[in-house]
C-alpha cells in the first residue's frame, strides 16, 4: 500500500508509506489529492516521515495538493521531511511558498490556528 489516508474532522491526513516519492508514486499521490479534494476536503497534511527520497515528480504532486487546497479557500501543511527531502524543497525555493512543520502535531495547530 503506497498511502495511508485518514479523513479527520478538519482536515485529512495523506501519509506517503513508500520511501521514494517518485515518478511511480506521485501520479497515484496527485489522483488521490485530486479525489479527497473532490470529496470537499480543504485542509490536508501531508505527512512524508517514511519518505527518504523525492524527485520533480514527487514535488509536481506536493505542489498540486498545495494549489488544491489554495483553490478552495484551505490549508496545505507538508511534514516529516527528512534531511534530503528538506533540502530538495529548499533548493527548489518551495519552502517560501509551503507550509511546513516538523510533526502532525503542528499540523494540525497550524490549520487550527488559520481557521479555515
Amino acid at each position: 500500500m503506497e498511502f495511508k489516508i485518514e479523513k479527520l474532522n478538519f482536515y485529512t491526513l495523506i501519509q506517503v508509506l513508500e520511501e521514494k516519492l517518485d515518478t511511480h508514486i506521485a501520479p497515484t499521490l496527485k489522483s488521490e489529492l485530486v479525489l479527497v479534494s473532490g470529496n470537499g476536503e480543504k485542509n490536508i497534511i501531508l505527512d512524508l516521515s517514511k519518505c527518504r527520497y523525492c524527485d520533480s515528480s514527487g514535488l509536481s504532486a506536493i505542489l498540486v495538493a498545495n494549489r488544491l487546497c489554495k483553490n478552495a479557500n484551505g490549508t496545505f501543511v507538508l511534514t516529516g521531511l527528512n534531511d534530503a527531502v528538506e533540502r530538495l524543497i529548499t533548493i527548489s525555493q518551495l519552502d517560501t511558498v509551503l507550509n511546513i512543520t516538523g510533526s502532525v502535531e503542528e499540523a494540525v495547530k497550524l490549520i487550527k490556528d488559520t481557521g479555515k
